[in-house]
Formats: C-alpha cells, structure tokens, sequence
C-alpha cells in the first residue's frame, strides 16, 4: 500500500514506453513529429495502465487476497479513519487526569490497530471485530460521557445550598 513507490514505478514505466513508441515511431517507420508525438502519449497511457495492473496483480498476490476483499477492507478502513479521528478529538474536553490517561491509551492501541491492518490488510478479518463493534461503541461511550470541571468547594461536599 505504498502510494508513492506505487506511483513512481508507474509513471517511470509509462516514461520509458513514451520514449521507445516516439523512437520507433518517428525513426523506424519514418512518420512524422506530431503523428509520432501521439502515438508516444498514447504508448506512455497504454504503459502506465499495464503497469498499474500489474502492481495490483502483484499487491493483490502478496497480500493473499482477492479483488473483492481488498475493496471490502479498503471502504472499511476507509469508514474508520474519521471515528478514530472522533476518539482523538474527545481527548481535548477532557479535564481529569485519571481519565485523560486511560483515554490516551485507547486512542493509542486505536491508532495502532488501524497502523497495522492498513499496512497488512489479512490482518483486517482479525481485526474485524474491533472495527465494526468495539470502535463504534468507543466513539460512542467517548463522546456522550464528558468528565465536569469539578470546583474546589464542590469537591469538599459544598453544595451551595444553605440550610
């Protein structure tokens, strides 16, 4: 799932078939330099979309996975980013450190587990569990119950009220 190296060897195999279809183009078959120029826009889209297929194949076979599956943990990973994204969000309201720690902790082994299947998608359907039960009622629970600012004299026991 590296988008980058990805990237690069696309458009590098896409450089390279541009410039083999100009030269035999316009050198082998005496055609001209527009004509030519066409035919090597037309090679380099042709060159990046079978080297776009091929690192799919490739990905796809190294993973262990089919098509189907890889879309399927893609959209769910996809649908979890924002939640883990309200999980961290949440730590910002809260004002006890007890609760700040235990919080920061979730949001850490969150974070982690979201790492970790997006760099090895197989591991998805063991973590398939987490995303569709325990990250849903975390962001819940996280969201609704909010930690008061308690005052110095309501921690004493004073309720304001006068008898």
């Amino acid at each position: 799932m590296n988008w980058f190296l990805s990237l690069f060897v696309k458009v590098i195999s896409a450089i390279n078939t541009m410039v083999i279809v100009w030269l035999l183009s316009f050198f082998a078959f005496d055609q001209s330099f527009l004509f030519s120029s066409a035919l090597a826009a037309g090679g380099a889209v042709i060159g990046f979309l079978m080297a776009a297929m091929l690192w799919n194949y490739r990905m796809l076979r190294n993973y262990k996975l089919t098509r189907s599956e890889f879309k399927y943990i893609k959209k769910n990973l996809a649908e979890a980013k924002p939640k883990i994204y309200r999980l961290h969000k949440t730590l910002f309201s809260i004002r006890d450190i007890p609760t700040l720690k235990q919080r920061m902790e979730l949001t850490k082994v969150t974070r982690k587990i979201y790492s970790m299947t997006k760099r090895d998608p197989r591991r998805f359907f063991q973590a398939e569990r987490f995303y569709f039960s325990h990250l849903d009622s975390a962001v819940e629970l996280t969201e609704k119950i909010r930690v008061p600012f308690w005052t110095a004299e309501e921690k004493l026991g004073d309720s304001g009220f006068s008898c």
